[in-house]
């Protein structure tokens, strides 16, 4: 596997959708979809992003994975999807991963990842409120636990794929968000 350059990390602008004085480092955890993820196309086109692919038929490997790519890349915002949520926030409760983390409609219910936020952790969840494959409740039980004002739950008018974010600017803006909760 190769090395990413570490790199020291300015701090964020003061507006979300400000630019850095570098391209943001972003790691997105895919789902369970096959073929090319829109999700991280869309954020290889904003951002600096690392979208590492695993066997999602193996939940352990594929935390361990995302977990040796996290501590390489250093990515400013870890971005888990479905299946991928359920990775990331098993990244946050096991210490694997301490930044800004935003997940979507994640799945971690069915993988048997407990729903909680680590405390002092800055978590961002958004789920559509018409997903028919992971219910929003998982998320807002989630979005219940961790340091109040560290955790968000945005709902959106989608299902589960939250394709209406991939729409011009909201899904980049809702990443560079996860940076700025309650600094």
């Amino acid at each position: 596997m190769s090395s990413f350059p570490k790199r020291i990390s300015s701090s964020p602008p003061g507006d979300p959708m400000a630019t850095w004085d570098r391209p943001l480092r972003v790691q997105f955890i895919h789902g369970l979809q096959m073929g090319p993820s829109l999700k991280a196309a869309y954020l290889d086109r904003f951002f600096e992003a690392l979208s590492p692919e695993m066997d999602t038929s193996d939940f352990e490997g594929s935390v361990a994975l995302q977990a040796t790519h996290a501590a390489e890349f250093a990515p400013d915002v870890l971005v888990g999807s479905s299946f991928g949520g359920a990775v990331a926030l098993a990244l946050l409760q096991r210490g694997l991963f301490r930044g800004p983390t935003a997940l979507l409609a994640p799945a971690h219910g069915f993988y048997g990842v407990p729903a909680r936020i680590p405390d002092e952790q800055r978590v961002l969840i958004v789920h559509g409120v018409r997903d028919d494959v992971v219910p929003i409740d998982g998320s807002r039980e989630l979005s219940r636990t961790g340091t109040p004002g560290l955790v968000e739950l945005v709902e959106v008018e989608d299902e589960h794929r939250l394709r209406s974010l991939l729409e011009g600017d909201a899904f980049a803006a809702l990443v560079r968000r996860t940076l700025l909760i309650q600094r």
